[in-house]
């Protein structure tokens, strides 16, 4: 007999969270029934998802200074065991959309670049300094004594910035995870914003200057991807979410010092 799946788990919005689940992580969350699963209306939940690999980073921070873990070492698991979550996924996006940008003379030279599996100069120049910057902003938190929230708060609102785009970027193929998360509903949009809010509300005073930065970040790879690929592709998606977190951290990193 075929299992039956309990009313839960056939609600839409649940299998929204899971579908954004199986798209942006590697987390087990079980798999979908047959049928159309819109991506377009499970954006809301790429939140969601974030806020649940920011507190498996946060814990992974947390065992690593417990173990007595030197402060740089500690970031550099941190971002390890994010990494393998997401099978490096918004990373991959980044490398991608610089080597198009930084080789290509044309749009559709562009595009054909970032359809390009191998590693550009370009790309490893942008991973290095991308995966740098964060491991830095990461170790200053530990040096600093800071607990771990700034991990939870960027993972999600680096992901919800990716949903405005979604929403309001034109495609820029015809197919592709660009194409196919088009027709985000703009409550998707309010839901993703709302949660990258209340994900910062805990970092008190530098709340506003982080999600400013994060909004900054995430908006300058947009409009670089409008202007010369003429909108979104799942590439331009991650690489928002890398440039938006690593705004956030520089952020961080500033409100620590202080």
């Amino acid at each position: 007999m075929t299992p039956r799946r309990s009313p839960l788990a056939s609600h839409p919005r649940v299998m929204q969270a899971q579908l954004a689940a199986m798209m942006l992580s590697r987390l087990p969350v079980g798999r979908l029934p047959d049928g159309p699963h819109p991506l377009g209306a499970a954006a809301w939940a790429f939140a969601l998802v974030g806020m649940g690999l920011g507190m498996i980073g946060a814990g992974v921070f947390w065992l690593g200074g417990a173990m007595g873990l030197p402060d740089f070492a500690r970031a550099l698991v941190v971002l390890g065991a994010m990494i393998w979550l997401t099978g490096a996924l918004h990373e991959d996006g980044l490398a991608d959309l610089a080597d198009g940008l930084g080789g290509g003379t044309t749009p559709a030279r562009k595009l054909e670049i970032m359809r390009d599996s191998r590693l550009g100069s370009y790309g490893a120049v942008a991973l290095i300094l991308a995966l740098g910057l964060r491991a830095c902003g990461i170790a200053a938190l530990a040096a600093h004594g800071a607990g771990p929230w700034a991990i939870v708060a960027l993972a999600i609102a680096s992901r919800a910035q990716m949903v405005i785009w979604q929403a309001y970027l034109p495609p820029a193929r015809s197919d592709g995870m660009g194409h196919a998360a088009q027709s985000v509903p703009r409550s998707g949009v309010i839901v993703a914003l709302l949660m990258a809010a209340a994900g910062a509300l805990p970092l008190g005073s530098a709340m506003g200057p982080v999600l400013l930065a994060v909004g900054l970040g995430g908006g300058v790879v947009a409009f670089l991807a409008h202007r010369q690929i003429g909108g979104q592709t799942g590439d331009v998606l991650g690489a928002s979410q890398q440039a938006a977190e690593i705004t956030g951290w520089l952020a961080v990193m500033i409100w620590l010092g202080q």
